[in-house]
C-alpha cells in the first residue's frame, strides 16, 4: 500500500540499538549537566547594544559574555578575542556583515571639526550635512568604542575625550585626559591606548572610563599610528622622525622590538594584510610602502604607490589597500599582486585624511581640510559621489556602522 511503513527487520533493529543507546546516554549526561549548573550559564549574559555611552561595553552581534570580577558596579573582564593565525583576520568586516544592533542604526558619516568645535554628521546615502554636535574646543578624531556602541570624539588641544551615542542625540561627559592622542583599543577590550603623540609613549586607559592604568615608554617620540598582529599578542606603531618601527606587547607593558627603516625614510600610517603575515607601512618621503614581516619583524620589501603615501583604509572584502598622498591622489593597491591598479586625484587637489568605507564597499569617505570638504568617492570609477562642504578644518570621517565584530580604534581599524 502507498505511504505504509515497513517494518525493520530483527537485525536491523539489532544494528540500530546501539546508535539509540548512545544517543540516550549523551541526553542523559545533557541532562545531567543542567541540573548541576542549574540550567543557567556560570556567566552573566546582557543584551549587546543596551545602555548610554558610558555604560559596559558588550560587543554587537548576539549575547555577549560579561564576568564581574567583584571590583564594583559595572566592571568586569572581556572573553579573549584573539584572531587564530592563519586566517583572514578581517573575516568579519566583508560586505554588509552587520551585527542585529547595527542594522538598526541609520548610516551616517561623522566628521570631527577642529575649526567649528564640532561633531559634524552626515547622511551617506543623501550626502546632505543633517548637524552639528557641538563639543566644544578642537576634536580631532571620531572613533567607535570597542563594542561600537558609542563614538569617543577626541579633543587633544583641550586634554578631553567625549562619548557621543551612534544616534548622536547622547551625549556623555567629557572625560579629562593628559596628553590626548589618536585612540585605540585592545582586541580583548580590557584598555584604552592613547598614542602620546609627541611624548614617546602609550598611555592606557580603562576603555569606558579613561581612568590612567599605566604607561609604555617607547624607544622615540611622535608615534600616532598603530595596528595588531593576527593573533592579538602584540601591536606595531611608527616614529616618523626617527623612521623607526616599534614592536609592543600590552599586556607585558613593554616594547619587544624596534626596526630601523633605511636612511630617509619617515613611516606613519600602517596596516595589517589580511593573511596576518605583513604591516603595509607608509612612506611619505619615498613615496610608498615598506613591507614589515609579521613573524620575523624585518623589512621585506617595498611597494612604490606615489608621492607622499601617508594615510591607508581597507577595502571592504581585504581585496584593496587605498594609500592617500601628499598631492591629493587616492591610489589603490591590490594586496594579491601588491601592484597600484587604479589611481584616482581627489577633488581640488591637495593633501586628504582618510576616513572609511561604507558598509557595502561601495564608496571611500574622506575629508579635505584646506577646503573644507568631505568627499565620497565611488570604490569602483573613483569619481565623486557627495561633495559635502562643511567648513572649518575637517578631519578622518567615521563611517558608521561598520561589518565588525569590534572596534580597534584609530582610523577605521575593525576586526
Amino acid at each position: 500500500m502507498m505511504g505504509a511503513r515497513r517494518a525493520p527487520r530483527p537485525e536491523a533493529r539489532r544494528r540500530a540499538a546501539p546508535g539509540r543507546a548512545a544517543t540516550a546516554t549523551l541526553a542523559c549526561l545533557a541532562a545531567a549537566g543542567l541540573v548541576a549548573t542549574g540550567c543557567g550559564s556560570p556567566v552573566p549574559f546582557y543584551r549587546p547594544g543596551r545602555g548610554a555611552p558610558d555604560a559596559p561595553a558588550i560587543a554587537l552581534g548576539g549575547p555577549a559574555p560579561y564576568a564581574p570580577d567583584g571590583g564594583g558596579r559595572g566592571k568586569g573582564k572581556h572573553v579573549d578575542a584573539a584572531a587564530p593565525p592563519g586566517v583572514n583576520v578581517y573575516a568579519a568586516t566583508g560586505p554588509g556583515m552587520l551585527g542585529p544592533e547595527a542594522r538598526s542604526l541609520p548610516p551616517r558619516v561623522y566628521v570631527p571639526n577642529a575649526g567649528t568645535g564640532t561633531a559634524d554628521v552626515i547622511d551617506q546615502r543623501t550626502g546632505r550635512l543633517l548637524g552639528r554636535v557641538r563639543t566644544g574646543g578642537a576634536p580631532s578624531q571620531i572613533v567607535p568604542a570597542w563594542d561600537l556602541r558609542r563614538l569617543w570624539v577626541a579633543d587633544p588641544g583641550h586634554g578631553r575625550v567625549q562619548p557621543i551615542g551612534p544616534r548622536y542625540a547622547h551625549r556623555g561627559r567629557a572625560l579629562p585626559i593628559s596628553r590626548p592622542g589618536p585612540l585605540y583599543f585592545t582586541p580583548d577590550g580590557r584598555a584604552a591606548l592613547l598614542m602620546a603623540g609627541r611624548h614617546s609613549g602609550i598611555d592606557l586607559r580603562d576603555p569606558r572610563t579613561m581612568r590612567p592604568l599605566g604607561t609604555i615608554r617607547l624607544p622615540c617620540a611622535g608615534a600616532q599610528r598603530a595596528d595588531f598582529a593576527a593573533d592579538a599578542t602584540y601591536l606595531v606603531t611608527a616614529c616618523p622622525s626617527a623612521g623607526t618601527v616599534v614592536r609592543v606587547d600590552p599586556s607585558r607593558r613593554a616594547v619587544t622590538g624596534t626596526l630601523r627603516l633605511p636612511a630617509g625614510a619617515r613611516p606613519a600610517d600602517l596596516r595589517l594584510s589580511p593573511d596576518g603575515a605583513m604591516f603595509y607601512v607608509t612612506d611619505a618621503a619615498k613615496g610608498g610602502l615598506w613591507l614589515i614581516d609579521a613573524a620575523g619583524f624585518r623589512t621585506a620589501g617595498f611597494v612604490r604607490t606615489g608621492p607622499g603615501a601617508q594615510g591607508l583604509v581597507l577595502g571592504r572584502g581585504s581585496r584593496l589597500l587605498y594609500v592617500l598622498g601628499g598631492d591629493g591622489t587616492v591610489a589603490a593597491l591590490d594586496l594579491a599582486t601588491r601592484r597600484v591598479t587604479r589611481l584616482w586625484r581627489v577633488p581640488g587637489g591637495g593633501a586628504a585624511v582618510p576616513g572609511g568605507v561604507t558598509a557595502d564597499g561601495a564608496e571611500l569617505w574622506l575629508a579635505a581640510p584646506a577646503a573644507g570638504m568631505v568627499y565620497a568617492l565611488s570604490t569602483r570609477t573613483g569619481r565623486p559621489v557627495h561633495a559635502v562642504r562643511v567648513g572649518g578644518r575637517p578631519g578622518g570621517p567615521c563611517v558608521h556602522p561598520q561589518p565588525a565584530r569590534y572596534s580597534l580604534g584609530g582610523p577605521g581599524l575593525y576586526r
